[in-house]
């Protein structure tokens, strides 16, 4: 990986060379820039690592890297401080963003300082179901919002007209389930469980999920099943876990021989699967992209809150029955069309940002401005000084953070009190029950 003083130098005598930067911090955004930006034919491609209490480690950076395609030499780590230098003398005609809201938010600003002007590209690392609001508020002032499947591009295009944020959005094949449906691997036997941060959110529905992992286990105990998590300890995710499965699987006895835990890249992890099963995780399109069949466990209920209404009609919701009896289902023909496996030829996001690049060039680069931020200059040094951590050394910073950590917890604690959960700026609260479990779930995009 090479210093961060030292950015690529523009090749002079290729003067037309599309020069392309991404920057992430956390896991999965690392994982979904790095494959999106080293698909750009052509092109001089850099990933930065941006420093934010997220950004991934060392092992957790090599494991988002594998089969990306894009090499260690063009990655590189940037304090936050010292980013705006460092775009500078790359001098990149785009730039694509790879994180949470309210970071892009905040980086997008950064950027569009930079003179001239470089494209702002942003977009969500996998499956972008629902369509929120806040998506759209934290990148209104991107030029281009890449999404991932046909029904994706509308129900965003259809929330952008409704609440009145235009954007200009393109379609793009996830980067790690490209190329259509392959065959399954041979002779794969593990059971992996797709693990995630806040899906599902209480602990009660957790230890459901922890027994039965261990009861999949002890049904067969020549074949594995495979906890597969993004994070060991010590790690951070995109999203904070308050009940991690390996804490309450050890609270419920302990694991059988044969119930494994994983930190390996997922299509590592796939290479020797015989299924996979989650509640809602993009692993779940990757896995059908490698031929291999999927349970979406819908013991909790199907919705917004859990993201995986998705997957209906999909053919794959199965409960926990079904997990431990390894009846794993492949999806059905018409939903695969509409969701993630369009054919490649309708992706037109690299055209998009070679047509805005062209505009950037010729002087016709239309601005865009920045939402004002509900509750002023405070609130946004808030919002910068909680992306950022330590990274932000502003007075203000401090300041609107020795204010706003007390007031958030005060509306935490009186949403909880009236059963909802705090939305992200400009989004509502939500509550969803089912007849099984009570859940509630909230996903800063």
């Amino acid at each position: 990986m090479t210093a961060a003083a030292d950015p690529p130098r523009p090749q002079h005598d290729e003067p037309a060379r599309l020069r392309v930067v991404a920057i992430a911090d956390s896991d999965s955004y690392v994982k979904w820039a790095s494959a999106l930006v080293a698909a750009i034919p052509d092109a001089e491609i850099a990933l930065v690592l941006v420093s934010t209490p997220l950004t991934v480690s060392a092992a957790q950076e090599r494991a988002a890297l594998e089969g990306s395609g894009l090499g260690a030499d063009r990655v590189h780590r940037v304090a936050f401080a010292e980013l705006s230098a460092w775009l500078g003398s790359f001098g990149p005609d785009a730039v694509v963003l790879g994180a949470r809201g309210p970071l892009v938010r905040v980086l997008t600003a950064l950027v569009a300082d930079l003179s001239p002007r470089p494209v702002i590209a942003t977009g969500l690392p996998g499956i972008s179901l629902p369509a929120r609001r806040a998506a759209l508020i934290y990148r209104a002032q991107c030029d281009l919002f890449i999404l991932h499947s046909q029904r994706e591009v509308e129900a965003f295009g259809e929330l952008s007209d409704r609440v009145g944020i235009p954007m200009r959005f393109a379609l793009a094949q996830l980067p790690f389930a490209s190329g259509g449906i392959g065959a399954p691997p041979a002779g794969g036997g593990d059971l992996v469980f797709a693990a995630q941060a806040i899906v599902p959110r209480e602990k009660a529905e957790r230890l459901v999920v922890a027994r039965m992992l261990i009861d999949a286990a002890e049904a067969d105990p020549s074949r594995r099943v495979v906890l597969k998590l993004r994070a060991a300890k010590g790690e951070r995710e995109t999203h904070h876990e308050r009940f991690a499965y390996p804490d309450l699987i050890d609270e419920l006895g302990g694991a059988p021989a044969n119930l494994v835990v994983s930190y390996e890249p997922m299509a590592r992890a796939l290479s020797r699967a015989q299924g996979l099963v989650t509640v809602s995780s993009t692993s779940a399109i990757e896995a059908i992209a490698r031929g291999i069949p999927v349970i979406a466990l819908d013991t909790f209920g199907v919705g917004d809150p859990l993201l995986n209404g998705v997957f209906t009609g999909s053919g794959l919701f199965g409960g926990t029955g079904e997990v431990i009896a390894r009846w794993f289902r492949h999806p059905d023909e018409d939903w695969l069309r509409e969701n993630y496996f369009h054919e490649e030829v309708f992706d037109d996001w690299i055209d998009a940002v070679a047509g805005l690049v062209h505009d950037r060039r010729r002087g016709e680069l239309a601005p865009r401005t920045a939402l004002p931020v509900r509750g002023g200059p405070l609130r946004a040094a808030w919002e910068r000084k909680r992306v950022l951590g330590s990274e932000d050394r502003t007075l203000l910073g401090w300041v609107a953070l020795v204010v706003g950590a007390p007031a958030r917890q005060a509306l935490i604690l009186s949403r909880r009190l009236r059963g909802q959960q705090p939305g992200p700026p400009g989004s509502s609260a939500h509550v969803s029950s089912t007849s099984a479990v009570r859940t509630s779930t909230t996903r800063t995009p």
